[in-house]
């Protein structure tokens, strides 16, 4: 059986800097408090070293997006961001019309320096303002105040034209009109995309030692439905389309590198614990990720020329599974051409018609997505749809409608 070619999701390069002023206590990305000042020169010198370590198993790609990535990459000197977009640039071609984003977090501090980013390459700003309350943001660990983030805001909108902020809801407490104001508020600040993320209690966490001690609750599952319709409703008046479960943009707006995991298109991730996915021209896919603590990459790095913990060849399933779960968080969903092109696999058609039955995916001119009923059971419909992949040679005929 002939199958559909993959088409091309896009080429990006994550920079991963691990180094945060505070911890906050929701986190569990790899971000760490370093004890005095970071060598900036040196880890700079072992992040080109990795990229050329990528470079090397990636030729003639060009690179679409470029993103700086934490931690608090607006703790690095604007030199330091131009010595790494200058060094991709040189190892890769890099689109005329390239997205390069760096997260910000909106201190005065940090946004003094955005000035020089712009200058340096950067032409996205992501800031991680979590709340305009200040009562919020203090049991947030943040060591920002709300004024400080509508100022950052303003700065950002006069270096950039691509300014994306960052909203946590679903706090202890949190009531569903206390949130449409809010969210009104950030809204009127006139970004054009904006990311709103229902605080977990992830392990490892300080929230999450909390948590089981009995100490932090967080709202039922029938106020964060709430939570979640009210945000999705008050973006779409405001021209902010979902267009991922927790991502809201204008048209054209999307941020274009997370289009690329979304896509399951191809990745290089340098810096510690930056995690990649690269098409090799065997057909191949690897997924690598680097060594986590920062001192340990950076001695890696300056021996072997690379910070790689693991390094494994995916199976064809493992990558119709990875498609299948990052898409499907998408609002445009799954191509299964792709799917059956880039795996081999496709999705039963029984398992797909059930769904679709219950009225939580709909499945049009074979691209697969979740309803709006659907995003509130996205992780177990995508796992019942992973589970219902099958070898495309042994496929039954494919129902569409």
């Amino acid at each position: 059986m002939s199958m559909d070619q993959p088409s091309d999701a896009g080429f990006g390069v994550y920079v991963h800097w691990p180094y945060c002023a505070a911890k906050c206590p929701y986190c569990d990305f790899n971000s760490h408090v370093p004890r005095g000042a970071v060598n900036e020169q040196r880890y700079a010198k072992a992040v080109i070293r990795e990229l050329e370590h990528h470079a090397a198993l990636t030729p003639g790609r060009r690179v679409d997006t470029i993103f700086f990535g934490g931690g608090t990459p607006s703790l690095m000197q604007p030199d330091t961001v131009a010595s790494v977009i200058d060094a991709i640039a040189a190892l890769w071609p890099l689109a005329s019309d390239a997205e390069v984003t760096l997260e910000a977090n909106p201190s005065s501090v940090e946004a003094a320096r955005f000035a020089g980013y712009r200058a340096a390459g950067v032409n996205r700003v992501s800031l991680g303002v979590q709340s305009l309350r200040d009562d919020a943001l203090q049991f947030l660990g943040r060591l920002h105040s709300a004024g400080q983030a509508r100022n950052a805001v303003d700065v950002a909108h006069a270096h950039f034209e691509r300014v994306s902020i960052d909203l946590i809801y679903a706090r202890p407490g949190h009531a569903v009109e206390a949130w449409r104001d809010e969210l009104r508020e950030a809204l009127a600040l006139g970004v054009r995309h904006l990311s709103a993320y229902q605080l977990t209690i992830e392990p490892g966490t300080a929230f999450y030692r909390l948590h089981a001690a009995g100490k932090l609750d967080t709202p039922p599952d029938d106020t964060a439905t709430a939570l979640f319709k009210a945000t999705q409703e008050l973006c779409a008046e405001a021209g902010l389309a979902s267009y991922e479960v927790s991502n809201h943009a204008a048209p054209g707006e999307e941020s274009r590198h997370n289009l690329i995991y979304w896509r399951y298109g191809d990745y290089v991730g340098v810096g510690p614990g930056a995690h990649g996915r690269i098409a090799l021209a065997d057909g191949a896919r690897l997924a690598t990720e680097t060594v986590r603590d920062p001192a340990a990459w950076l001695e890696q790095v300056e021996g072997d020329g690379h910070g790689i913990e693991t390094q494994t060849t995916l199976a064809s399933l493992e990558q119709a599974e990875e498609m299948l779960l990052m898409g499907l968080r998408l609002a445009d969903g799954v191509s299964r051409a792709r799917l059956r092109g880039l795996s081999g696999h496709d999705i039963a058609p029984t398992t797909l018609e059930d769904l679709r039955a219950l009225g939580l995916i709909a499945v049009v001119d074979e691209r697969v997505r979740v309803t709006d009923d659907g995003r509130l059971l996205l992780n177990q419909i995508a796992l019942k749809l992973a589970d219902a992949l099958n070898p495309v040679e042994s496929a039954p005929a494919a129902a569409t409608g």
